[in-house]
């Protein structure tokens, strides 16, 4: 696999939600990496899009995120399983992917893209799920299948490639 290129990419951030977060293991840390992500996308022009599960009763995006794209509500698990989420997905791009819960939504909607022969980047340390095991066993399986596993930092400078990149500077003071 070659390294991640900002040109060619979407962030897609599953169900960071209002209701669900508290629950999750680690969600403040989460969260605060996929806000780095989404201000390094918005920094190079990597375009966003958002899902929320059930919004009715998980609430919507949490107000960190919010904003940062469209957003698609479902009620399927996998995102997939929305026609908008498909629709706008609709071409070749690398989909880098972070989100809740790692086995559940995240993990559906991951395997669904790798069956749909998606490029599919999931960022472990902006994925979640209630019990620290649950999100270990979704990586194993979610990589087993074909999903590319990376952390926040990783994104950030292969979508930089150089640290001659114009927006260096303020892409790196995302990660520090």
């Amino acid at each position: 696999m070659s390294l991640i290129d900002a040109g060619r990419s979407r962030l897609v951030i599953v169900d960071f939600q209002a209701r669900l977060m508290p629950a999750i293991h680690d969600g403040a840390r989460l969260v605060a990496n996929a806000r780095r992500l989404v201000d390094a996308a918005g920094l190079l022009g990597v375009p966003v899009l958002m899902t929320e599960q059930n919004p009715a009763g998980l609430g919507t995006t949490v107000p960190e995120l919010a904003g940062a794209g469209p957003v698609i509500a479902k009620m399927s698990f996998d995102s997939c399983g929305a026609p908008a989420f498909l629709a706008t997905l609709a071409g070749e791009e690398e989909l880098i992917i972070c989100g809740c819960e790692a086995h559940v939504c995240v993990g559906q909607t991951v395997l669904s893209l790798l069956a749909r022969k998606r490029r599919v980047v999931v960022v472990q340390d902006a994925i979640g799920s209630r019990a620290p095991e649950s999100k270990e066993v979704a990586l194993r399986r979610m990589e087993r299948h074909g999903a590319e596993i990376v952390t926040t930092e990783m994104v950030v400078f292969e979508w930089l490639r150089t640290a001659e990149h114009p927006h260096f500077r303020a892409a790196a003071k995302l990660i520090k």
